[in-house]
């Protein structure tokens, strides 16, 4: 099974963050700069919360807050689900699923941020994980194998 610290090793270990006290705006400006759906949310090098795309949508915009008023902390998610490296890619994908989310922060076990995944990471590595099935079966049945 694969896992976690595979996919990093693959897609990089690169995590966008934004501090607390910035604003919405700034945060979906950094969102749409990098073409993410997710910021970390630090304070003093910690990580306190997650702002996703979802937060933006529900907190902000249904709320009609300003977002070059409303700070990130105000409505970010606190409650961060974190996993490890050595997580495999269908523990993962259930948590995601149980939760509802859609990014997950890869930590160390000193709680050191090492990499973040997404939904469509999970999903990318499933469907080339059956198209390698596929090919090898087709190569079996028609006696290549």
């Amino acid at each position: 099974m694969t896992q976690v610290r595979k996919l990093l090793d693959q897609k990089g270990h690169s995590v966008w963050k934004i501090d607390v006290s910035a604003t919405v705006f700034e945060a979906a400006l950094e969102m749409n700069r990098h073409r993410i759906g997710a910021l970390v949310v630090e304070h003093h090098g910690q990580v306190v919360g997650i702002f996703t795309e979802r937060d933006l949508l529900r907190r902000v915009v249904a709320e009609r807050r300003n977002p070059e008023e409303t700070r990130v902390d105000e409505v970010m998610t606190e409650d961060v689900v974190c996993c490890s490296p050595e997580t495999t890619a269908e523990e993962a994908r259930t948590a995601m699923r149980e939760r509802r989310i859609r990014h997950l922060p890869v930590a160390e076990d000193d709680n050191r941020l090492v990499g973040l995944i997404s939904i469509g990471d999970l999903n990318a590595e499933l469907q080339a994980s059956q198209e390698h099935t596929l090919f090898l079966l087709h190569q079996y049945i028609s006696g290549q194998a």
